[in-house]
């Protein structure tokens, strides 16, 4: 059967895993989940496939969607539900059309086009009209591999197991420190998953690596609902599989400077143990990143002309800070 070519391969109170990730436990897990699927559930982008549960639909919008980005995909897909809006309709299309359609959307690999063609074909002749609903049976259709199939299975159905492309990998080893390995990320990603609910939570967290834990991440700007429980949040570590190499500014003096002034932009006044909490959320005033690292830091402010220290206002939680105006 043919495959997928280049689809995407399938904190605190945490616990050790056999593959050495450290993932909540059933103590905190609930917590974990529900911050997540409020966060997506609150604001996430808007594409037309998450509106539908028809899996020809999320078919379509899933093979299109491969190696495309998603704002080009909405207009095809749009268009060509339009000129064949059931797998009846694709199956008695003339292939050339199809392939023609797909190639005047530069949707890349033509390929697709065909295999999509012969699906609908299969949907019609071998299965009634009725699609599958496991990802098992999905994957018997041509050009649907395992992650095709887990996802139709998921969106359409809420029958998939955990999705695993690039962004969740991207969210699993920065925010658990799950090792850069296949089975171990699935493992992971299922482990997260609530029971029965594949459908909002795949979509959950690929959107929380699409628009917050990025490639260059975006955790405050997105308001990341897992940034307390973070371990690259925690120590500035931002690699991961995709970003091999460590960003210069991603955990430098230079990023905590800058939570420091953004942090005071909000607010009069902080001292530094209200302070802390809100510029990494492993501060604690004794601790390694504690009131001491957190002074020195806004001594450097202090130097540039940028902060105000009152050392006589703070009492038991350190000095006060404000901005300088």
């Amino acid at each position: 059967m043919p495959t997928e070519g280049n689809a995407p391969v399938s904190g605190d109170g945490g616990e050790e895993g056999a593959n050495g990730d450290t993932l909540p436990t059933d103590g905190t897990l609930e917590a974990v989940q529900e911050a997540l699927v409020a966060w997506y559930e609150d604001d996430h982008r808007s594409y037309p496939w998450r509106e539908t549960e028809d899996p020809y639909e999320i078919l379509v919008s899933e093979v299109m969607s491969q190696q495309t980005q998603l704002d080009r995909v909405v207009e095809a897909w749009s268009a060509f539900l339009e000129r064949w809006p059931t797998t009846a309709a694709l199956a008695a299309a003339d292939r050339a059309d199809v392939v023609g359609f797909w190639s005047s959307h530069r949707l890349g690999y033509n390929n697709r086009a065909k295999y999509l063609h012969e699906a609908a074909t299969q949907i019609e002749t071998e299965y009634d009209g009725t699609f599958p609903d496991t990802p098992d049976e999905l994957e018997e259709l041509m050009g649907v591999g395992p992650y095709t199939a887990n996802a139709v299975a998921s969106f359409a159905f809420n029958n998939g197991d955990a999705v695993v492309d690039t962004n969740v990998k991207r969210v699993c080893y920065r925010a658990f420190d799950v090792p850069d390995d296949d089975s171990a990320f699935a493992e992971a990603a299922n482990h997260l998953m609530p029971d029965a609910a594949s459908r909002v939570w795949n979509n959950a967290i690929m959107e929380l690596g699409a628009v917050a834990c990025t490639q260059r991440p975006r955790c405050d700007e997105a308001g990341c609902p897992w940034r307390d429980r973070c371990s690259a949040y925690a120590t500035g570590d931002f690699s991961a599989p995709d970003v091999p190499t460590q960003s210069s500014f991603e955990g430098s003096r230079r990023q905590f400077r800058g939570r420091v002034v953004r942090t005071l932009e909000q607010f009069e006044a902080l001292p530094l143990d209200e302070l802390g909490p809100r510029v990494r959320v492993d501060y604690t005033p004794t601790g390694k990143h504690g009131r001491d690292w957190l002074a020195d830091l806004c001594a450097d402010l202090v130097d540039d002309g940028l902060l105000e220290v009152d050392r006589e206002a703070g009492s038991g939680s350190g000095p006060v800070v404000r901005l300088k105006r």
